[in-house]
């Protein structure tokens, strides 16, 4: 016996779809903007910390006096299993030393000048990787968002055959909704290159994480790094057994006398302080669009041979250009304004398409006030989020909980404008 729906049912299950295309549209909307700030990432470490000791070079021996010093500091974790020197570089000219533990600062002579604080900057960078969400899912969920925004960006080109032929035609003073309409249409086009290399990128970054565990659990016992082997070279087996620090410094004149051409970025240290420790200097080439190429050396500093990323299979150079593709950070300080520019560009994008969309449903007779109160919400709120935390580091410190002043911010905005919204569709005499 069949039961008519009521039609209360099918508005709530209407608004219910709404609502998850709106949660879509908002997290398309957040890593857009996000991706655009970041591309800022060395700029804005400088303005978070700016009595850094900064330097055009450092010399291969101030580098090992770093490496020891640091290897010494006290830690109340466990041992590090890796540790990264950042060479200074024209973006960003600090030495700093990472550890799976702490971050420092080193001076021109590596002494250790003061604990790396940065954390605005690396939970910009985390929002816009996972969302502040377990690694492996925000990634997943990061990567799955750019397929959806390439396939927004492909369709509309195919569901709208005129919009080359109008791509500087704008009917900014029409009614009906018209005029947003056409500069989303607009834009789109302008930045359609930039949207689908950015939008191809991410996807790819993103889904290569998980892509990676699936193939390691099927097929090399839930060994990750063996499924990258292929691509950015494998470690030697490694020894637990004790053993000195290893010589940086030797491995830093080695690329100085026989790579002259290539600028060390990173000096990277594996398993240190064991006898199966080994080196890897990431150089970067100029002119190309790999993030760099890494140089391997044992623990005395003899070379041990390069990962091919520079010369290797087109697979290998495609798979490393990825990085630098997405982040703009292949041209220096005009490069990284291009991408600021296109990427507010497709965060507008992002904005109208959901305007637009919310029009056609009220044109269609689902007007929806709440969502659009919450659309509202989520436009303004993300960065006045984004600005409390930073006034929330900058007031409490280095410890400031980022990730809970951004959330909880951006849910009051969402919620205010909501309030906002229902009061301003009550009719004036009934609000009292």
């Amino acid at each position: 016996m069949s039961r008519t729906i009521e039609a209360g049912t099918v508005k709530r299950a209407l608004s219910a779809h709404a609502a998850i295309g709106l949660i879509a549209g908002a997290l398309l909307y957040l890593v857009s903007l996000t991706g655009t700030v970041a591309v800022f990432y060395a700029e804005l470490q400088r303005i978070e910390q700016p009595d850094v000791p900064e330097m055009t070079a450092i010399a291969p021996e101030a580098v090992q006096n770093g490496v020891e010093h640091a290897l010494k500091q006290p830690s109340g974790n466990a041992p590090t299993t890796h540790l990264y020197v950042h060479m200074p570089v024209e973006d960003l000219p600090r030495a700093t030393i990472t550890t799976d533990n702490d971050a420092w600062h080193l001076d021109i002579d590596g002494n250790i000048a003061m604990p790396e604080e940065i954390a605005w900057s690396d939970f910009l960078v985390a929002l816009h990787y996972t969302l502040n969400l377990p690694a492996l899912v925000g990634i997943t969920i990061v990567g799955i968002l750019g397929v959806m925004m390439l396939a927004l960006s492909l369709s509309g080109v195919v569901a709208l055959p005129r919009i080359f032929r109008d791509a500087f035609r704008l009917r900014a003073r029409s009614p009906g909704g018209v005029a947003l309409a056409d500069w989303h249409n607009r834009l789109s086009v302008w930045t359609l290159p930039f949207g689908v290399a950015i939008a191809l990128t991410g996807a790819l970054i993103g889904l290569a994480t998980v892509t990676a565990y699936g193939i390691a659990a099927s097929d090399y016992g839930g060994d990750v790094a063996a499924v990258y082997e292929p691509i950015f070279g494998g470690e030697p087996a490694g020894d637990d057994a004790p053993a000195p620090a290893p010589d940086v410094a030797a491995a830093l004149r080695y690329m100085a006398r026989h790579y002259p051409q290539v600028e060390p970025s990173y000096a990277i240290l594996h398993d240190p302080l064991t006898r199966g420790q080994h080196i890897q200097i990431v150089g970067l080439h100029d002119k190309r669009l790999i993030f760099g190429e890494y140089y391997s050396f044992d623990a005395s500093g003899n070379f041990k041979g390069t990962a091919g990323l520079s010369d290797g299979d087109w697979g290998q150079q495609a798979a490393a250009s990825t990085y630098q593709l997405h982040f703009g950070t292949f041209g220096g300080i005009w490069v990284k304004i291009a991408y600021a520019l296109f990427g507010a560009a497709l965060t507008a994008v992002c904005a109208t398409g959901t305007y637009i969309w919310l029009g056609k449903r009220r044109r269609r007779g689902f007007d929806e006030p709440s969502l659009r109160a919450m659309w509202n919400g989520v436009i303004i709120g993300a960065p006045v989020a984004l600005a409390i935390s930073f006034a929330g580091r900058l007031a409490i410190g280095n410890t400031a909980p980022l990730v809970a002043i951004f959330w909880v911010s951006y849910a009051l905005c969402i919620g205010l404008s909501l309030v906002i919204g229902r009061r301003a569709a009550v009719p004036p005499h009934l609000r009292g």
